[in-house]
């Protein structure tokens, strides 16, 4: 099963959101660099980080190498993290999505309707039976499909894939987690805090930046408050 994919475009992510539920209060906004200057001008509160990166071999070999590592270490993942996996080719832009508003749901008065209703059926579930269950979220699914066709970009077929993919970063209890739908678990980089969230986000963001020098695409927005 495959979908088209979303467009990293706050326009288009908005008008995503409001039809998923989520109140005008909270909109995503680009983030135009990493550097502390440009950081300072999003607006605050910052809920949550995205990043659209190429998926290349050295995302692969990372990602690989990561896991490892953490397998062999460990990590304390907090039980509050809402985490699912991606199961859907070209999902990751929603996926993203619903990263940054299942974990903020303390911030976040979702409105009745699809999103809400799917965080409540998957609540008890599995990371992987609730990507599963998103592949029968007809109402998520056809937002997912109606937004897609609405970028700057002419959408792609949606068998056809495609070379970049979102993750979110988002803070819980404490600790800034890197929600990757494509990985097998949540990456635990550490102690952040709701006002240091953006700032510590940007530097992970930089770490792929770094690890990948010659890819030309890479671009942040935030989900914060209006």
């Amino acid at each position: 099963m495959s979908w088209l994919p979303l467009e990293s475009n706050p326009d288009v992510m908005n008008k995503y959101l409001r039809n998923l539920g989520v109140p005008e209060k909270w909109q995503m906004v680009d983030v135009c660099g990493l550097d502390p200057d440009l950081l300072a001008t999003v607006p605050r509160p910052v809920l949550a980080v995205l990043l659209l990166f190429p998926c290349s071999d050295k995302y692969e070999e990372h990602k690989a190498t990561q896991e490892a590592e953490v397998n062999e270490k460990g990590q304390t993942v907090s039980e509050n993290v809402f985490y699912l996996k991606q199961v859907v080719t070209n999902a990751c832009g929603t996926i993203a999505l619903i990263h940054s508003i299942a974990n903020n749901t303390d911030e976040i008065q979702l409105s009745d309707g699809h999103l809400k209703q799917f965080l409540e059926d998957s609540k008890a579930l599995s990371p992987e039976d609730r990507g599963e269950l998103l592949q029968k979220a007809e109402g998520i699914i056809n937002t997912h499909k109606e937004l897609a066709l609405e970028g700057q970009t002419k959408a792609p077929d949606e068998n056809e894939l495609v070379g970049y993919h979102f993750v979110a970063f988002v803070f819980k209890d404490g600790d800034l987690y890197e929600l990757d739908g494509r990985k097998s678990f949540p990456i635990n980089h550490g102690p952040t805090s709701r006002d240091t969230l953006l700032e510590d986000a940007a530097k992970v963001c930089q770490q792929y930046i770094q690890r990948d020098p010659e890819a030309l695409y890479f671009t942040a927005v935030a989900l914060t408050a209006a």
